[in-house]
């Protein structure tokens, strides 16, 4: 059967649905058999758990695991309840290793000693080993569905062992090349072996130079790499450099979704969930303890504005006209902060700088701030001095030197707003943090209190009020 994780196709669904309500049953499993996996696990999630044993103790031992590897956790573990532990030992010998793992620490501990003694040797040792890798590594995320063969082996050899390795056709693409200890000294392709003579030796055409992961090194990282390289997958090594599993593309696919998803939330202020769950799967009461910490808090920040208003508060009585122009000075200084924190935690992300590039970071984010505070001070400029009324000024006063004074307020939020912004996503990684954390909201608020003391000492300062 073929892993397709592409989006479901709704005629396939439509399909199965039809023949499901048929009672063509024969006709339905054949079905099974021929489209993607993905589009058989979605109709299958609809259906009430008894249909689907049924459906299940039709089908081959292969294609219970792929399609059982595809099923939402909540289908997983319902349909592992309702299954006697011998009948799932055989579906849980022919999932996919890391999905076999991830589902393995799901089970309680109970649940997990009444199952091992009904796997085989190789599948019990393997998920025991996948399952002691923390789910933030490379060990955490990796397969052991791969194929080694020995340098010594002539391509005939090595594609009989590779036969017998029997490994899924998405990871038979590189043949992993080790010695008897499992030390990895290189790859080849399946090209490689089928292309040459039958007796060639595969040191003949053994790649040793190639891309690796350690097994304890953060998914992200290896997520990166493979998207960085275009890899179909990379070894993962432990210290002694033996090969211990691979990640594959689907997989760092996973993860950088994962990733992003995560980043996401935590740039609008919402704390992420070990399990992402979609919106509506998700409950009124999961959403909100996701949301209310930085709500709060950042709430409770945000009297420091109140109090700064207050301070300020003879300038406004004085001057009307500032309190026409502090929306704006909030908007302008939250958006270019917003702005200059998003390019940066992109490009932190993707590892094109690192928090060792600080220095060049301010300085470009200073030259683009400064073009920024020209054009934003220029329009506020022309709509004070021309389209404002100067009976809202004490005498002595004019709408062109009010303008050049909020203008200049502005141009110097824009600037801080922009430098604040780039500079905290930096010194949070520096600390060994998530830059993520400071994104829109908190920088919103922080440069809401410092624009506001911008705006008020320059307009105190200039207008004699100090």
């Amino acid at each position: 059967m073929e892993e397709n994780n592409s989006n479901l196709d709704p005629e396939n669904q439509e399909l199965l649905q039809d023949l499901s309500e048929q009672g063509k049953t024969e006709e339905l499993l054949e079905m099974f058999e021929e489209l993607p996996t993905m589009d058989v696990a979605e109709f299958l999630e609809g259906k009430p758990i008894d249909e689907i044993i049924t459906y299940f103790k039709e089908l081959d031992p292969e294609d219970q695991g792929r399609i059982y590897s595809d099923l939402s956790l909540d289908l997983q573990l319902e349909l592992f309840h309702s299954l006697d532990r011998k009948t799932f030992a055989k579906i849980f010998g022919q999932m996919y290793s890391d999905i076999r793992a991830d589902l393995y620490q799901e089970l309680t501990k109970e649940e997990q000693i009444e199952l091992l003694p009904y796997l085989e040797k190789k599948v019990r040792e393997d998920v025991i080993i996948l399952s002691a890798y923390p789910p933030e590594t490379a060990g955490g995320i990796m397969t052991t569905d791969f194929a080694t063969i020995f340098a010594d082996m002539t391509a005939a050899e090595a594609l009989a062992k590779i036969r017998k390795d029997d490994p899924s056709r998405d990871m038979i693409y590189y043949i992993y090349v080790v010695d008897h200890s499992m030390v990895m000294k290189g790859l080849v392709t399946l090209k490689d072996l089928v292309m040459h003579e039958p007796q060639t030796r595969v040191h003949e055409m053994l790649n040793e130079f190639f891309l690796h992961a350690e097994v304890n090194e953060d998914r992200e990282s290896v997520a990166q790499k493979i998207e960085r390289y275009d890899l179909v997958a990379i070894p993962v090594l432990n210290s002694l450099n033996q090969l211990v599993g691979i990640v594959s593309h689907e997989e760092a696919i996973d993860v950088i979704q994962r990733e992003a998803t995560e980043d996401l939330e935590r740039i609008m202020g919402i704390i992420p969930s070990e399990d992402y769950e979609d919106y509506l799967g998700t409950s009124s009461f999961q959403h909100f303890k996701k949301r209310v910490v930085w709500l709060v808090s950042l709430a409770a920040v945000g009297i420091i504005s109140g109090m700064i208003i207050s301070e300020y508060q003879s300038v406004l009585e004085s001057f009307i006209i500032l309190a026409m122009y502090m929306p704006m000075m909030a908007a302008t200084g939250g958006n270019t902060g917003s702005q200059a924190a998003a390019v940066v935690i992109r490009a932190l992300s993707l590892g094109e700088m690192d928090e060792n590039d600080w220095p060049k970071i301010i300085i470009k984010e200073a030259k683009v701030s400064f073009m920024l505070a020209i054009s934003v001070a220029g329009l506020t400029y022309l709509k004070i001095a021309f389209l404002s009324f100067s009976a809202m000024l004490p005498e002595g006063f004019t709408m062109t030197y009010i303008g050049i004074i909020i203008s200049i307020a502005i141009a110097i939020q824009v600037m801080s707003s922009a430098v604040i912004g780039a500079g905290l996503p930096v010194l949070v990684r520096k600390l060994g943090g998530d830059p993520a954390v400071v994104a829109s909201p908190a920088i919103t608020t922080i440069v809401d209190i410092t624009g506001l003391l911008i705006y008020f000492s320059v307009a105190s300062a200039t207008l004699g009020l100090s």
